[in-house]
């Protein structure tokens, strides 16, 4: 079986070469057919002027024959016909007054043996009628007869069909050497891709003398250079990346940690102070001196509980409960800090949805929340701030929207430092670890606007 390789799997040298080949052969088939034309036109004409010449002689003859006595035989004729042999391109033909053939020429010697395939004979002979010389008693016709010139020209074909083909052989291996020559940086680009594709982006091309490949080359060198800058960018952004969430991870240890010791130590003692002083305060009520600070005492502890519980509730993370979405745990929070806010008007708009977020997600919008209304509270001497918690896109596109804007004297320039030590930097690095954006917007007298942007790709929660 053989196998005939195609023609988009051929080199982009042997391609062009044949196209160029293709065009050359295509102009000599014109050339050739406009050869077959004058050809044609040759050989009409070369046969009419030989067979006027045979006319005018055989004419020249019968009239000779004419003028002598009427006794003078036709065998003469005859005999001078077969002496004259073959007239060039014609067939001579004598016949007497019955019809009978007296004299035929012979065959020609000029190539014989030999003639024209048929087909070529057809496109380039013209048609031509015999002609009829009256001799006496003897009719001669002549047959012109354009086998031979045909046979030339055929021959003539045949060496120009030839050399062509060794020309255009020629033609094909000198343009695929050129183009080889001249294409050889090719396989440099292909070798640089390569090794670019394997990892290798410290690979550059030199500048080619062509101007064509050297704004190749330019613009290769210029793409692995932008290539190295965004590796190093991405590794540099994961590497940030990594030590962010590492960050995260320890403050929210520590947060717990401190939380529980907190609720089991210090909460406890104060439970314990707290009962104790109201035992003494329950025994002692005609006892004056011990009844008023024990009453005392229970106020103070009624006080550090209070402030213990606020504390725990900002180093614990917020959950909405089982199955809560991010709307309804940030709308439970906000309603506690609006309780402590009161002369601040809190606006929300949530619209997050009811799909629920991964803890990590969801901690980090309940602390950027918190962190950013503290700073309103504490820093930035609002009356208004209004809180927006929304979904942008759909499918793959799909962002999860938090802002936090207030009417307050703003920042000349935003202050990373920010109650519980969290601030911007927190915030950013919260943003970072998942992949999001964060925009801070203030200036002096026009109040602050901060927006948190995640991917929801990673802050959708996974299958079990």
């Amino acid at each position: 079986m053989i196998i005939k390789p195609r023609l988009d799997e051929l080199s982009l040298h042997t391609r062009i070469s044949l196209v160029l080949t293709a065009l050359a052969a295509a102009l000599v088939l014109a050339l050739g057919s406009l050869w077959l034309k004058q050809t044609h036109e040759s050989i009409r004409e070369e046969v009419q002027a030989a067979t006027r010449v045979a006319e005018q002689w055989l004419g020249a003859a019968a009239l000779e024959m004419r003028a002598q006595s009427s006794a003078w035989p036709s065998q003469r004729l005859l005999a001078h016909l077969q002496a004259a042999g073959r007239i060039r391109a014609n067939a001579l033909e004598a016949v007497d007054a019955s019809g009978r053939r007296r004299y035929l020429s012979p065959q020609p010697t000029y190539k014989a043996g030999h003639s024209a395939p048929a087909w070529f004979a057809a496109l380039v002979e013209p048609g031509f009628a015999a002609h009829r010389v009256e001799a006496g008693e003897l009719t001669l016709i002549l047959h012109p007869d354009a086998s031979r010139a045909t046979l030339d020209a055929w021959d003539d074909l045949c060496a120009m069909a030839g050399w062509a083909g060794v020309l255009l052989a020629v033609l094909f291996f000198a343009a695929r050497h050129a183009l080889d020559r001249a294409l050889r940086p090719l396989g440099q680009v292909m070798a640089a891709l390569d090794r670019t594709g394997r990892g290798c982006f410290d690979t550059r091309l030199p500048v080619f003398p062509a101007p064509e490949l050297g704004r190749l080359a330019k613009a290769f060198n210029g793409m692995a250079d932008r290539l190295v800058e965004a590796v190093n960018d991405n590794v540099r952004l994961r590497s940030e990346r990594e030590w962010a969430e590492r960050l995260q991870t320890k403050i929210e240890d520590e947060r717990r940690g401190i939380a529980r010791e907190l609720h089991d130590e210090l909460a406890q003692g104060i439970t314990a102070v707290r009962a104790l002083a109201g035992a003494i305060a329950q025994r002692s009520a005609d006892q004056p001196a011990l009844h008023g600070p024990a009453q005392s005492i229970i106020a103070v502890t009624g006080q550090m509980q209070d402030g213990v519980r606020t504390i725990l509730r900002r180093l614990r993370p917020l959950q909405g409960g089982p199955g809560a979405g991010a709307d309804d745990t940030l709308r439970r929070y906000l309603q506690v800090w609006q309780q402590h806010y009161p002369d601040i008007t809190l606006g929300m708009t949530l619209a997050a949805g009811p799909l629920p977020l991964c803890d990590d997600a969801l901690q980090a919008i309940m602390r950027i929340t918190q962190e950013g209304l503290t700073n309103v509270a504490r820093h930035a001497a609002a009356t208004r701030v209004e809180v927006t918690l929304r979904r942008l896109g759909a499918g793959d596109d799909a962002w999860l929207e938090l802002i936090l804007a207030d009417n307050g004297r703003g920042l000349g320039v935003p202050s990373p430092a920010a109650g519980c030590g969290f601030g911007l930097a927190g915030m950013r690095e919260r943003v970072l670890a998942l992949a999001g954006e964060l925009q801070f917007d203030t200036a002096a007298g026009s109040g602050t606007r901060l927006c948190v942007r995640l991917p929801l790709t990673t802050v959708t929660p996974m299958e079990e």
